[in-house]
């Protein structure tokens, strides 16, 4: 069935194989008949090249790759650090040999080598040399490379009064951020003394309400001489260091264009993936404006939400998001607080919608399901599709539903602007569906966003297709209003089984 209320805008991304991030690189290890690994061979077959050799390969290397990656050398240096343990103490190397050993553990992985999907999208800090009524926008795109492995990637664009949408071109780099340490902050670490509280208290009280990593790390070193006299010492330590791993900042060059910066893997909890990145401008009371994005991290097993904060795209830090009302996928954080306190929608029962509340912008402890009644296109599970939209009626919600042939269909929400656990209305049918030319990808029947944008009002849904590519539709603000009617109860019975967490959860 066609969309109505749907303006389909005649605009591809489409996944590019070219685009690469030059990544460190360890060959595998093959222990036998008492030798060492693999890595200590070739690092031995490196050091054992004669100079000439060396620079005739290190020439090959720079023709290849230097057009492809912004400042190789640089990244070949610090591959090169990396394997400086192998080395014998004491030892020089040359600059030419520095640059080959680097460049011989380092690989190139695509980013983008399976797809480009799930997309959110918020005003631009850049709105210069515009015609009058457009609007410049930053786009994140989940991009999937090689082992369903994703990273965040941006794209920057306009929004015209007309309507039209164009993506700028991207340059001809792609690049990932140097890892920095956060600072940490007491309250979040005070969450994990539940079972521990002892030892966990022991360990803070040295600390101030704000520590960096090293300050922790010497304190835990203390903490392990007390396993005799203290309960659950290992258990303490594994957990706060867990926790501290899940800070940390990343910065991109300053002479990096913003489609260029990819966010990758930078701790074991998202070592298979960061996903479906939330982003939201976020205003406080003072009028103070950041930008915040919530994130799943992916290890392979479990799932964690992160949540990234940024000032100007350039420098990010991420850290955990904690609590019951956080577990599962999908927190989405309102554009400001209500009533003094940040609100996110969530889906912690795996199932259906949920408004959470904090006074603590990293810890959600409970969360209110919305009562709403499922329809027969969500029949499976519901969730939120990215931050709600402030309207003068109330928050604009687009939701996402699951049904028969696990089609992905997005439908919407209006819930009230002081209340927000309060459901006004609802569309009973999607506002789009897959079409015929979108049922086919990496993941079949499936339209999904993370985000969506107002101008005036037009609403800009930038959505991923079957998990493949990333198109955009627009709607009339007023014609999806007129659309919804009040939601029905749901029966008390479907009521139980969804917070109870039983619906099927992929």
């Amino acid at each position: 069935m066609p969309d109505p209320l749907a303006t389909r805008l005649p605009v591809r991304l489409t996944p590019r194989s070219s685009r690469v991030v030059a990544e460190l690189f360890v060959p595998g290890y093959a222990v036998a008949d008492g030798r060492d690994g693999k890595a200590s061979g070739v690092v031995d077959h490196v050091l054992e090249m004669d100079d000439d050799e060396v620079a005739a390969v290190l020439a090959t290397i720079t023709g290849r790759f230097e057009g492809r990656h912004r400042d190789l050398d640089a990244t070949l240096l610090h591959h090169a650090e990396r394997l400086a343990n192998r080395l014998t103490p004491g030892a020089a190397l040359s600059a030419p040999r520095q640059l080959l050993l680097g460049a011989t553990f380092t690989h190139e992985y695509a980013v983008e080598a399976a797809a480009v999907c799930n997309p959110s999208v918020v005003v631009s800090t850049d709105q210069s040399e515009l015609e009058p009524g457009a609007i410049r926008f930053t786009l994140s795109v989940r991009q999937i490379g090689e082992g369903h492995r994703s990273s965040i990637g941006f794209r920057s664009g306009v929004l015209d009064s007309a309507g039209t949408v164009t993506i700028d071109e991207t340059g001809p780099f792609t690049t990932a951020g140097v890892i920095e340490d956060s600072v940490l902050v007491a309250s979040t670490f005070r969450q994990m003394a539940d079972d521990d509280s002892d030892s966990t208290d022991w360990v803070l009280a040295g600390l101030g309400a704000r520590f960096e990593r090293r300050e922790l790390d010497t304190r835990l070193d203390d903490l392990r001489s007390q396993r005799d006299t203290r309960r659950n010492v290992p258990a303490t330590v594994r957990r706060l260091t867990e926790l501290a791993d899940r800070h940390y900042g990343v910065r991109f060059p300053a002479a990096s264009r913003l489609d260029e910066r990819v966010l990758v893997a930078a701790m074991a909890a998202e070592s298979n993936g960061l996903e479906d990145a939330r982003f939201v401008q976020f205003t406080e009371p003072d009028g103070a404006v950041t930008h915040h994005a919530t994130y799943t991290a992916y290890d392979g097993a479990d799932i964690v939400q992160q949540l990234l904060t940024t000032d100007d795209f350039v420098s990010f830090t991420s850290r955990p998001l904690l609590g019951a009302a956080a577990t599962n996928k999908g927190l989405a954080l309102f554009p400001r607080r209500i009533g003094g306190r940040y609100h996110a929608l969530s889906r912690h029962d795996g199932a259906t919608n949920a408004v959470a509340s904090t006074d603590d912008l990293t810890i959600w402890r409970d969360a209110t399901p919305l009562e709403v009644d499922v329809a027969g296109w969500e029949v499976i599970h519901v969730g939120n599709c990215g931050p709600p939209v402030e309207l003068a009626e109330g928050w604009l919600v687009l939701t996402h539903g699951v049904g028969p042939f696990r089609t992905y269909s997005i439908g919407a929400l209006l819930l009230d602007l002081d209340e927000p656990t309060i459901v006004i209305g609802r569309t009973r049918q999607p506002l789009l569906t897959p079409q015929p030319d979108e049922q086919d990808g990496y993941v079949p029947n499936v339209v999904y966003t993370c985000g969506s944008l107002r101008l005036g009002d037009a609403l800009l849904v930038p959505f991923g297709i079957a998990d493949a590519n990333i198109s955009f539709a627009t709607f009339s603000i007023a014609e999806i209003l007129a659309a919804m009617d009040a939601p029905r109860a749901r029966p008390a019975r479907e009521r139980a089984v969804t917070r109870a967490g039983a619906r099927i959860d992929d």
